[in-house]
């Protein structure tokens, strides 16, 4: 088992998929490949879970487990995020890669402008996006800034931890749901008893987290977190959403007054196939925005306002960013177009950039620091 995930590691594999009846897979380059020709049977599966999970009282109960999540780690090999499920009665594992060392913007290929956002006094900052799409990494590069920058106590709630932090400039408390705090309710509560700066939390899941995120914003504290979303504007209307409906005028207030910024992302293949950039859209809560997000019936105007202010606040749309990346070489247009909000205007976008300076005039070679993965063939090695 740790001579195929370390071969997948070694090829950039972000996911591993380990599941009765089928073969062992890895994500490489946003693609599910096969590394090996041999069926697992539930047994082997059901052994590989026992290894993974750490915790003893847990094991003990692996039969009664249908969802389960923890961490792993191997030296040699790296650190992972693992989920246990049934299905068909029988285990399945899906690993994600955790790397060991802690990305930094560079790295991510996300721009400079982010440190301003990291380290603003106070404030609700989202990073959103679909599956994959760096949400985690970008987090945990946001905390490292903070951590290297300024003096800080920042306390993290997550399920389970990835990243390891070191204390830098700043002192930071990692709590894993389910081993440190119960819950992320509780985790959250006792946080704001525990002198914080900072509070991060992995996931924001539901009315009762959202509710004590604003709460400790209000309080004065700074808070980040991630939530699944599409885009900016669909995470400030899915956060109003977690509230019910008698609520929700107050969630809007309340989130007027609380958030600072979103962050959403987009991974987009590369057109050499070594790995995916990164489009990032920026929202930041201006008095305008504010102002909409009060009134609440024109939230259609988000994208607008983001767009149009660019040269004044900094802001971006993923379609802006993507003409961008398409102008670098970095990625194609039909990937542009594909993960673009509205690709009409984006294909008309590309036509005029194509005009104005030929595709074979501009540059190759990718800046510094954006991530690469192997090609797609497996291992000789893992052939049988």
């Amino acid at each position: 088992m740790e001579r195929i995930i370390k071969a997948a590691v070694d090829r950039g594999a972000t996911d591993l998929h380990i599941k009765a009846g089928d073969v062992f897979r890895a994500r490489i380059n946003g693609q599910l490949v096969p590394l090996t020709k041999q069926a697992l049977t539930p047994e082997q599966t059901k052994a590989i879970a026992l290894r993974l999970i750490s915790n003893e009282e847990d094991r003990s109960r692996i039969d009664r487990i249908l969802d389960y999540d923890c961490s792993w780690g191997a030296s040699g090999i790296g650190r992972f995020r693992v989920n246990i499920l049934r299905q068909r009665s029988s285990f399945m594992i899906v690993l994600r890669v955790i790397p060991f060392e802690v990305p930094s913007f560079e790295k991510l290929g996300l721009p400079a402008s982010l440190a301003d956002v990291a380290l603003a006094d106070r404030g609700l900052v989202v990073v959103t996006g679909r599956r994959g799409a760096g949400k985690s990494s970008a987090l945990a590069g946001m905390l490292h800034h903070i951590n290297q920058s300024v003096n800080r106590h920042i306390v993290t709630l997550e399920s389970p931890i990835e990243f390891l932090h070191r204390d830098l400039q700043s002192s930071v408390t990692q709590r894993e749901v389910g081993v440190d705090t119960p819950t992320f309710r509780e985790g959250m509560r006792a946080a704001l008893r525990q002198d914080p700066d900072v509070i991060v939390i992995g996931d924001m899941r539901d009315t009762e987290s959202m509710d004590t995120a604003l709460k400790a914003v209000e309080m004065g504290y700074r808070v980040i977190t991630c939530l699944d979303a599409v885009d900016a504007t669909s995470a400030v209307q899915r956060m109003i959403a977690l509230f019910p409906a008698d609520e929700q005028e107050t969630a809007r207030l309340r989130l007027a007054e609380a958030l600072h910024s979103v962050i959403a992302l987009r991974a987009v293949p590369r057109p050499d196939g070594q790995g995916r950039a990164t489009a990032m859209e920026l929202l930041l809560l201006t008095p305008m925005m504010r102002d909409i997000l009060i009134e609440g019936t024109r939230m259609g105007e988000l994208r607008e306002l983001i767009a149009g202010a660019r040269e004044q606040w900094g802001m971006q749309t993923f379609d802006q960013h993507l003409l961008e990346l398409v102008d670098a070489n970095l990625i194609t247009a039909d990937s542009a177009l594909a993960a673009a909000s509205r690709p009409s205007e984006m294909e008309s976008k590309i036509g005029h950039l194509r005009r104005r300076t030929p595709m074979s005039t501009r540059a190759v070679t990718p800046p510094a620091g954006i991530p690469t993965f192997l090609d797609d063939e497996p291992p000789a090695e893992l052939a049988e």
